[in-house]
């Protein structure tokens, strides 16, 4: 069904029929298509909902061009991003093709999934500023974290398993909650693994998000639990080149105050309440994405 997907998505882009522009997509590296085996597992592999994943994929596609020109990053899963390729300025209007052309097609699906999709990717754009505005400072509100995550990662996740509900005919709150939870989780786990994994793993270098001056869920609950002297060392450290003497000394703090366990178990309990929303509803093919989603390398 993920090749049929594949497929549409090709034939999407085939019919912009604009050859440098094709050529670029065919660069972006199409990743685990996440959101797409979600909709088939709901929906199934009728016509709507092929479309709706190829629509859903492409502006996740979309999202991840203009992440990396806001990040200044140049790998994107381990390869070179379409902005060190082509430069900021065709991954922008690259960009911006790829979400002209779902929502061109997205209007043919039905009117429901539209909205919902639609309503996703305005809170992905807000999530995106939020994520850029919160990094001027040290953020220390948990909250504000959770809220931006939701926003900029998991809210296209709960869009896709909303309309996959509605194009299957099922209860579409259980799916959202689903979804919701799946997306947050990720984004949590995602922000772990840059503390937890080596450059080589990670394709970009350890730590790398707090050099960058996002204050991920373990430097919040670190800041929470250090004292006052401790508190303002870890802030000087914020948006900054690390030493490897200032690496170590983040990296034992997190484990004299069991921080990545604690941020872990967070992550973990939001997809068990996932898993079980599942297991009432029958799906046992969700339980295992859900498990795959936090079944990573740490």
């Amino acid at each position: 069904m993920l090749k049929a997907v594949e497929r549409r998505i090709n034939q999407y882009i085939i019919d912009l029929n604009e050859k440098d522009i094709i050529e670029i997509i065919s660069k972006i590296p199409a990743g685990k298509r996440l959101r797409a085996k979600l909709m088939l597992e709901i929906a199934g592999s009728k016509k709507s909902v092929i479309d709706s994943a190829a629509i859903v994929e492409m502006i996740h596609a979309a999202s991840l061009l203009h992440d990396d020109v806001i990040d200044d990053a140049y790998q994107r899963r381990g390869v070179d991003s379409i902005n060190a390729l082509y430069g900021n300025k065709s991954a922008i209007m690259v960009g911006d093709v790829l979400y002209s052309k779902a929502f061109y097609e997205l209007v043919d699906i039905d009117r429901f999934v539209a909205k919902v999709i639609s309503k996703a990717v305005v809170e992905l754009s807000i999530g995106e500023r939020k994520d850029v505005y919160l990094s001027q400072s040290f953020n220390t509100d948990p909250n504000i974290y959770k809220e931006m995550i939701y926003q900029k990662t998991a809210a296209l996740i709960e869009a896709a398993a909303e309309a996959a509900a509605i194009l299957a005919g099922k209860n579409r709150e259980i799916y959202k909650t689903y979804g919701r939870n799946l997306g947050i989780a990720f984004q949590m786990i995602d922000d772990i693994l840059d503390i937890v994994s080596d450059s080589k793993t990670l394709g970009k270098p350890a730590l790398n998000d707090f050099k960058e001056g996002k204050t991920t869920l373990p430097y919040i609950y670190l800041y929470e639990v250090l004292n006052k002297e401790d508190k303002e060392k870890l802030k000087n450290m914020h948006k900054k080149s690390l030493t490897p003497k200032e690496q170590k000394w983040i990296l034992e703090k997190f484990k004299e105050y069991k921080i990545i366990e604690k941020s872990k178990k967070e992550a973990f309990d939001l997809i068990y309440e996932a898993i079980e929303l599942m297991k009432k509803a029958g799906e046992k093919g969700l339980e295992e994405i859900a498990i795959k989603m936090v079944d990573r390398s740490f």
